[in-house]
């Protein structure tokens, strides 16, 4: 049976179980594998926001390698035989199940000891089928309507950019490490709990931050921000799909170019890994700007928790929150 997050306490509850972040909170985790001892667990991670969990709850005991280098694009993944190998000889391997198809196969293959499946923790959903506009009540303006997901479309892998979704795979890879190194049991249940207490200040700074915007639409060229966007009331509204390397077409271009039409939105946002030119493109057809909105799928300078303030803060200026 896949597990599912628990429900986040409310608001109220949550100012009495924050813990105070530090500067070595907000600092985080350097994206090289830590330094261990002999008898650490060793850990294997896909991509950069598993490697962000297991660093944090593992601590600097525990050695902590990605299948996926700083500045590489996880989508396009493709793995050495050493890294298959690696696969294999690992006490623990995160990953996300169908996201990176190099992985599974290296997983299948190889068959390691211990597996935390975060696809089998989250309740991924499939990406919305398209967008079209929509009359709002009472008003002349228009909306950006969502239709139903498509059976086909492929689940969304971007959970961890819904803080909320977290929880659940730093649960597991906190249960795992425990049954690898026991004696280590009540340190990892404390690194969890810090994390967890991290991950709720993060999300109730996301809450109050996009509470009131003026525009509350993401136009994205990359469709990473579904989670995101539903989680604090938002809508994205992509140009490509889930690989950030698929080329729209024209004519999707020109689509999104109507659907902004009396939306608000004032920013067209890429990733800075891929290149701006569909995001400038669009935005030079429509009057818009065109910003980085970081989907955090890559290691890169900051930790989750710094980066994903830096998003709340370009989004709060892009949306004209208040």
């Amino acid at each position: 049976m896949h597990a599912h997050p628990r429900p986040w306490p409310t608001r109220g509850r949550r100012a009495t179980i924050l813990l105070t972040m530090s500067a070595a909170t907000l600092a985080g985790c350097a994206s090289a594998p830590a330094t261990v001892d002999d008898d650490g667990p060793s850990v294997l991670v896909s991509f950069y926001p598993l490697q962000f969990l297991a660093e944090r709850i593992g601590g600097p005991d525990t050695a902590i390698s990605s299948l996926t280098p700083p500045g590489a694009e996880p989508h396009d993944l493709e793995l050495s035989p050493a890294q298959v190998a690696n696969v294999g000889r690992a006490d623990l391997v995160v990953y996300v199940a169908g996201f990176q198809a190099a992985v599974d196969e290296a997983i299948a293959a190889r068959t390691p000891a211990h597996v935390v499946d975060a696809a089998a923790l989250t309740n991924l959903t499939p990406l919305a089928a398209e967008t079209s506009p929509c009359p709002t009540p009472d008003t002349s303006e228009t909306a950006i309507c969502e239709a139903p997901n498509r059976a086909d479309e492929p689940l969304d892998p971007h959970f961890w950019l819904d803080p909320t979704r977290m929880e659940p795979v730093a649960d597991a890879i906190a249960d795992a490490l425990s049954g690898i190194a026991p004696d280590r049991a009540e340190t990892y249940k404390a690194n969890r709990d810090q994390t967890v207490s991290d991950l709720i200040d993060l999300d109730e700074r996301f809450e109050e931050g996009l509470a009131t915007c003026a525009n509350r639409t993401i136009v994205a060229t990359h469709a990473a921000f579904g989670y995101m966007a539903a989680r604090y009331g938002l809508t994205q509204l992509s140009v490509g799909g889930i690989d950030p390397d698929a080329e729209p077409s024209p004519a999707r271009i020109r689509e999104v170019a109507a659907l902004l039409e009396g939306t608000g939105a004032t920013t067209v946002f890429f990733e800075s890994q891929a290149s701006p030119e569909i995001a400038r493109t669009l935005a030079d057809q429509v009057g818009l700007t065109a910003e980085v909105l970081d989907p955090l799928e890559a290691a890169g300078d900051g930790n989750y928790l710094t980066r994903m303030s830096t998003d709340l803060a370009t989004l709060r200026a892009a949306l004209q929150c208040q």
